[in-house]
């Protein structure tokens, strides 16, 4: 029963009452405005407390001070006018029955010189962080005194804000800066030995705990094992934290490893394709030798481990971080017995990756997430009934059939092939990306619970679709791989969709052209590289997968490197032509008019997909509002008013990449946010 579940046991941390064991720990969605967590940032975190988290965990890294400037949307602690923004968030959440605390930290050299005042960035010792790419200075005692009063300061305005408590962030920031003999490599009273290291951190703390008082919760997120071979070293850290907890530390959140490259931080922070939860018995180990409460948050994406966690002793709070972005009603259905109806994190790590590339988190496949002021995480019943046609049962096509179906509309899906997925199910071939398909299974087992019919097998033409008399019908027929791009050649190519079905087998030397940047490129070329295919990658930019961020091309850098693949940047294949058993790849340059030849036996490209327009061109005629969107009823969240043909019968839209070549989370936002007021 439920209420058995070790995930739902209630737990005190401190005087605090947490009513389960589930955590959303800090992390930084960067959903502030103007360094304040205002409506947006604070319609998030109260959407996961109606869902029943016990703690939710907000500001990953708040700055303290104005030379620690904000890197990734970070909030700003150092700023008085952002007490009473905590406060109200607070408030929101106490009243929904859940616990708030925000993690507090100076950077130190995790910034940039070149941002906000373009202060210099201050660290123990003057070595650059690859990541943010700073050089910082070497922090002087007028420096390290200011700091400490700023942590004063800062977390007093979190004690005023109504916070239950706040976590003190110890790796890759300035605090483990100092502790770390990798990067402490000072001759003063603050480097050296253990004692002298840990000087600067145990300062923070004592002043800290004498301003906050007694009760108020501190907590440490701490490596408490870099795993390099200089580095902090699990008896030193765990010596260091005994003089942490005498000094004030109530908690302990662990971390193993560390974050100053794209590769440690991928491993800190494991995407899809990695083993399940691997620092959890290492975090079980820490608990068993220190006398706090302990948590920890790294690839625990289900329940059951997360279960298992709790219920043999390894953490007494589980961080499921990512899975609440995924699903923030993980804990409510968990406790109605609906845990099979959770919402997947699939590991994808796109919250992660988006901030960097379109300035704010977004899971790749829940749209509302973050979008909690606009669109809804649950769905609301229509006022009346009506009968709708979807046509494609990949991402788009499955969650317009989804939405529908909890809307209360009679729904039939209408696919070509014999199994739903589209190119998910492509790039879910992968065997390190596989965990993709649960974006398919999960919506097809939603769309069943409200009975929406799917006729797989089934070509639609504009008369099928027609025979259901249907008042709406959604075009989401995807594309199909795009090579008009080439100017000579365009029927020798194959492309990745070839690669990834199985249906090419190339032997010999290939050459893999990525004019898109994205995942698919990338995939295929490591697939055929695993498969001992000597592969040449070219690509017009000027870096290798643009499109991929720093938490996903860690994976494809290291395949790239054992499989020997040669990278060719900044050139572009412009024709293909054959030559006595072989193919002849002309490439250009933007950058230059000289032009290179490659002999090769295939050449796969991927240059975005163009889409399956003609049923949708079929059934115009025939539509109200001959297939117009109103783009300003549709952003400001009102049904869509078109009515431009008086003679047609039922609403048509498109959906997905039948309208463009994007990606997933494009898909999915493109049908939630149309089909939710349908």
């Amino acid at each position: 029963m439920t209420h058995f579940d070790p995930l739902l046991q209630p737990f005190r941390l401190k005087h605090l009452h947490l009513r389960n064991r589930v955590v959303s720990t800090s992390h930084e969605p960067a959903y502030g405005e103007d360094g304040m967590p205002k409506e947006r940032y604070l319609r998030y975190h109260l959407e996961k407390a109606r869902g029943g988290m016990g703690l939710t965990m907000m500001g990953g890294s708040a700055v303290i001070s104005p030379d620690s400037p904000p890197s990734f949307g970070n909030l700003q602690l150092h700023r008085d006018e952002i007490v009473p923004w905590l406060q109200r968030l607070s408030d929101a959440v106490h009243e929904e029955g859940a616990a708030v605390m925000t993690q507090v930290t100076h950077l130190g050299r995790r910034t940039s010189n070149f941002t906000g005042d373009w202060l210099p960035v201050v660290y123990s010792s003057p070595l650059r962080e690859p990541a943010h790419r700073s050089f910082p200075k070497v922090a002087e005692q007028w420096d390290l005194d200011r700091i400490v009063a700023d942590f004063v300061a800062a977390a007093q305005r979190c004690q005023q804000g109504g916070l239950d408590g706040i976590e003190l962030m110890h790796y890759g920031h300035l605090l483990d800066g100092f502790l770390s003999p990798a990067t402490n490599h000072r001759d003063d009273e603050y480097g050296g030995s253990l004692e002298h290291r840990m000087a600067f951190p145990r300062r923070v703390i004592r002043e800290v705990r004498e301003a906050v008082g007694p009760d108020f919760v501190i907590g440490v997120r701490m490596s408490m094992d870099e795993d390099r071979p200089d580095g902090l070293g699990r008896e030193e850290a765990l010596e260091a934290l005994r003089h942490y907890v005498a000094d004030g530390i109530d908690f302990l959140s662990v971390i193993k490893g560390t974050i100053e490259s794209d590769a440690t931080l991928a491993k800190v922070i494991p995407s899809m394709g990695t083993p399940s939860a691997p620092f959890l018995d290492f975090a079980g180990q820490i608990r068993a030798a220190v006398d706090i409460p302990v948590m920890h948050a790294s690839r625990i994406s289900d329940v059951a481990t997360a279960r298992h966690a709790v219920r043999e002793g390894l953490l007494d709070l589980v961080g499921l971080t990512r899975p609440q972005l995924a699903d923030p009603y993980l804990v409510a259905k968990l406790a109605a017995g609906e845990e099979d109806r959770i919402r997947p994190c699939v590991g994808a790590n796109y919250c992660l990756d988006a901030i960097y590339e379109s300035g704010d988190a977004k899971c790749i496949h829940n749209p509302a997430t973050g979008r909690e002021i606009s669109l809804p995480q649950l769905i609301a019943p229509a006022a009346e009934a009506r009968r709708v046609v979807v046509v494609g049962a990949g991402p788009a096509g499955l969650e317009a059939a989804r939405v529908l179906g909890e809307r209360g509309h009679h729904v039939v899906v209408l696919e070509a092939a014999d199994a739903p997925g589209g190119q998910v199910r492509l790039a879910a071939s992968s065997a390190r990306r596989r965990d993709l398909i649960g974006i398919i299974d999960w919506r097809l087992a939603e769309a069943k619970h409200t009975a929406v019919e799917f006729r797989f097998g089934t070509y639609a033409d504009a008369a099928t679709v027609l025979a259901e008399q249907p008042d709406v019908v959604i075009v989401a027929t995807g594309g199909m791989p795009n090579t008009e791009f080439l100017a000579e050649g365009r029927e020798l190519v194959s492309d990745t969709w070839d690669v990834m079905d199985g249906s090419l087998h190339p032997k010999g030397s290939v050459l893999v052209y990525d004019d898109n940047g994205a995942e698919q490129a990338l995939d295929a070329a490591e697939l055929l590289a695993g498969r001992g295919v000597r592969i040449e990658y070219v690509t017009p930019e000027r870096t290798l997968g643009p499109g991929v961020g720093s938490m996903n091309s860690p994976a494809y850098l290291t395949a790239f490197a054992e499989h020997d693949v040669e990278v060719t940047l900044a050139h572009r294949l412009t024709a293909v032509r054959r030559d006595a058993g072989a193919l002849i790849a002309t490439l250009g340059s933007d950058y230059t008019d000289r032009t290179l030849e490659r002999r090769v036996d295939h050449v796969v490209v991927e240059h975005g997909t163009l889409p399956n327009d003609e049923l949708y061109v079929e059934l115009l005629p025939g539509s109200t509002n001959l297939g117009e969107v109103d783009h300003r009823a549709l952003l400001a969240g009102t049904p869509q008013p078109v009515r431009t043909n008086p003679e047609g019968h039922y609403q048509l839209f498109r959906i997905g990449d039948a309208v463009a070549s994007r990606n997933i989370h494009a898909a999915v936002y493109d049908a939630l946010r149309l089909c939710h007021l349908l």
